[in-house]
């Protein structure tokens, strides 16, 4: 394992497969993950700063923002898969020091997201349609459309910073991807302020600002990430011939990245198709209802950063065919997982009133009515998040091994044949509304959870004793 400070050889020092204790797996995982989780919940203060300075702003504008956003996001989170695709195949080149794959790997995701990008920039320039398609109406298609067509071209850079992170986190330097994430996070704040309200001598561009300030902080990113790859890894040439391509590597980052792309896609549809749900029980429940998810998606990123930590360290154990030392470290990182999960459901249940009081106004006239129904969603929001723990660390061990294809199709059946009718049934059928809703949701997870678990510790015994 690289040094925690990041000041280790590119290579891995050796591929002898090394006992580690519990506690040992503990501190790896530590070091390693939990500069991914400061990164993850970075992440998602940039999303979060955007819409409440566009709320600042104008409720037409936050309602444009949200729009597109939305709409950015599914497309980016598709495109991303072929990154996540890098993290695992990194790990498992880094661990045999082959950084010639290494590099091999990380330019081809690099074209692919590239290839990607430019794929589906028509759909940001002429995203009206489509959304109007999608019931919306004229007014707010318009809106969202000029915003896409300039934070549309963000997508580039974006994926490229995904790709980078991956490979770097894939070589346990995650202190950087860190590091990138808070610069970008702050860079947003500040320009965000300026452009869309027009202070410190900028224009008050509104929502063109948001959009213009997400491809400033985009491009700035993806700089910032090149510049320490050039400078901190200049062994690796990275980007020496970049133009040149490596068919082996891009068809290999495709077959991995396809189906993590669909697995991620299946799982917002599903979030998407719970808001939409909630939204036919009326403004209280829908405002309830994006409370719960915000504080939901906010403790989310603690186990998302633990599984990308989950898909480095089995790549590392599936590169040095080390089947105790991948076992036991599962193990470890999904007991750390569930004990956070605990813990969620302890403060959800019994601090809900102050967590749902802190997104609403205190003149709120509905603020009595929406806590109420809060209150009920947190608590199934919690039971919810230790399903969807489990199953989003099953995913990342998965990945580790190079398994995508499998826990795709077991994605999309538990989320769409087992979860949404779930909660159509529950929440409309037989009249529990809400908690219905969100209980269908945890039903789907929990199904993905036991079916990718499963096939986790059936299938990680062959896939080590064969090798990467």
């Amino acid at each position: 394992m690289s040094d925690p400070k990041n000041t280790a050889p590119t290579t891995a020092p050796s591929t002898t497969p090394l006992p580690m204790s519990n506690s040992g797996h503990v501190r790896a995982i530590a070091t390693l993950g939990l500069p991914l989780i400061g990164g993850h919940l970075a992440q998602f203060s940039i999303t979060l700063t955007d819409t409440v300075m566009m709320g600042w702003y104008s409720v037409e504008g936050l309602a444009a923002v949200t729009l597109a956003g939305t709409f950015f996001f599914v497309l980016f989170i598709f495109g991303s898969g072929f990154a996540q695709a890098v993290m695992p195949l990194v790990a498992s080149q880094f661990a045999n020091g082959d950084d010639v794959q290494m590099r091999r790997t990380t330019r081809m995701g690099l074209w692919m997201s590239f290839v990607f990008a430019l794929g589906v920039m028509p759909l940001f320039f002429f995203s009206d349609p489509v959304l109007r398609a999608l019931g919306q109406t004229d007014a707010l298609a318009a809106e969202a459309q000029s915003y896409l067509r300039i934070a549309g071209w963000g997508i580039i850079p974006a994926l490229g910073v995904m790709v980078l992170k991956s490979h770097l986190a894939a070589m346990e330097r995650t202190k950087v991807v860190l590091w990138v994430t808070i610069i970008a996070a702050v860079a947003n704040a500040f320009l965000n302020y300026a452009l869309i309200f027009g202070h410190w001598g900028m224009p008050e561009l509104g929502l063109r600002g948001s959009a213009i300030a997400s491809v400033i902080v985009q491009i700035l990113s993806l700089a910032v990430i090149v510049g320490y790859v050039m400078r901190a890894l200049p062994q690796q040439q990275l980007f020496a011939r970049i133009w040149r391509p490596d068919w082996e590597a891009f068809f290999l980052v495709g077959r991995l990245g396809v189906p993590i792309g669909f697995t991620m896609l299946a799982e917002v549809g599903l979030f998407a198709a719970s808001t939409l749900m909630m939204g036919w029980l009326g403004t209280i429940a829908l405002a309830a209802h994006g409370v719960a998810l915000q504080l939901a998606s906010l403790t989310f990123m603690v186990h998302l950063g633990l599984s990308n930590a989950a898909t480095v360290r089995a790549g590392n154990a599936l590169g040095r065919r080390d089947g105790e030392h991948l076992a036991r470290g599962a193990k470890v990182i999904i007991a750390l997982s569930m004990i956070m999960a605990l813990a969620t459901i302890a403060v959800f249940v019994a601090f809900p009133e102050p967590l749902i009081s802190l997104f609403l106004d205190s003149d709120e006239p509905n603020k009595g009515a929406i806590i109420a129904v809060g209150t009920i969603l947190l608590v199934m929001a919690g039971v919810f998040q230790l399903v969807d723990a489990a199953q989003v660390m099953a995913l990342g061990l998965l990945r580790g091994l190079r398994d995508t294809k499998v826990p795709m199709s077991y994605a999309v059946f538990s989320y769409w044949v087992i979860g949404a009718p779930c909660s159509y049934l529950l929440g409309f059928t037989f009249g529990f509304g809400g908690a219905g809703i969100w209980g269908g949701l945890a039903i789907g997870l929990a199904f993905a959870a036991v079916l990718m678990m499963v096939r986790f510790w059936r299938l990680s015994p062959m896939i080590v004793t064969r090798g990467a």
